[in-house]
């Protein structure tokens, strides 16, 4: 059983406030964040999916998509090892191994790693940054983590459309600023728009993040959620985040 005397150096275990399950997280390195918590709650399934994470860092969208859930089969794939390493700890650490597997590996060779169209669900939250957009961390793993630095998002597509099963479903959130290239890419991979939502920090603020569905084959047609506001006011979250959050 691992325990808080089995951490590494400068790991912590944190409380996921689901169903009991905990994470193994380095503050130094890089800790999940809210883009994370929202696409797990916007991500479908059905009980018989078989669903694929792709840079899943510490396994944060599949430990949570198991606690949610009832979907039998989570695999992550994460190319950093020292993330894939936590990320198999905290699966034994909730005692998940019979619904999770963690693989390390790179989204760029996913297509060899596993077989073509054998999944139903693909989730994805990739690094958002382009060129000099945002500001590049000195520490390494939090920069693979943000910027374009080992895969740009037309390699998350391509993989992505490699693995999915006709009229499986992708789900990713990302940025607002790239929106206009996200919908081309995926159309040009033949994984069609069909849900997006908008979120935005405050009511009267702009939009910080998008969640996207995409469905491989699917035919063109789109349905734009309401808006997700995620605070009423400073330190108090909508009572849809409380929700999503499971509190």
């Amino acid at each position: 059983m691992i325990n808080e005397n089995l951490l590494k150096e400068n790991e912590r275990i944190d409380d996921l406030q689901r169903n009991g399950y905990r994470i193994i997280q380095n503050p130094s390195r890089f800790c999940f964040g809210m883009d994370a918590v929202l696409l797990s709650g916007f991500a479908e399934h059905a009980k018989g999916d078989r669903m694929l994470d792709m840079g899943t860092g510490t396994g944060i969208i599949p430990i949570l998509l198991a606690a949610k859930t009832d979907i039998r089969e989570i695999i992550g794939l994460e190319i950093q090892e020292e993330s894939a390493d936590m990320a198999e700890r905290s699966v034994k650490l909730n005692h998940l191994e019979e619904r999770i597997d963690i693989i390390t590996g790179d989204i760029k060779e996913a297509a060899v790693i596993f077989k073509p169209a054998s999944f139903d669900v693909i989730t994805c939250n990739p690094p958002y940054m382009i060129g000099q957009h945002g500001i590049k961390n000195a520490d390494m793993p939090k920069t693979i983590a943000r910027h374009e630095v080992l895969c740009n998002f037309e390699d998350v597509v391509s993989a992505a459309a490699k693995l999915l099963k006709p009229s499986g479903r992708f789900y990713l959130v990302h940025r607002p600023f790239r929106l206009a290239e996200l919908m081309v890419t995926l159309h040009q991979y033949k994984l069609e728009p069909k849900r997006m939502q908008l979120v935005y920090p405050y009511v009267d603020k702009e939009p910080n993040m998008v969640l996207i569905e995409a469905c491989r084959g699917g035919k063109p047609r789109m349905t734009v959620e309401k808006p997700l506001i995620v605070y009423e006011k400073p330190g108090m979250y909508t009572r849809e985040i409380y929700d999503i959050y499971g509190y």
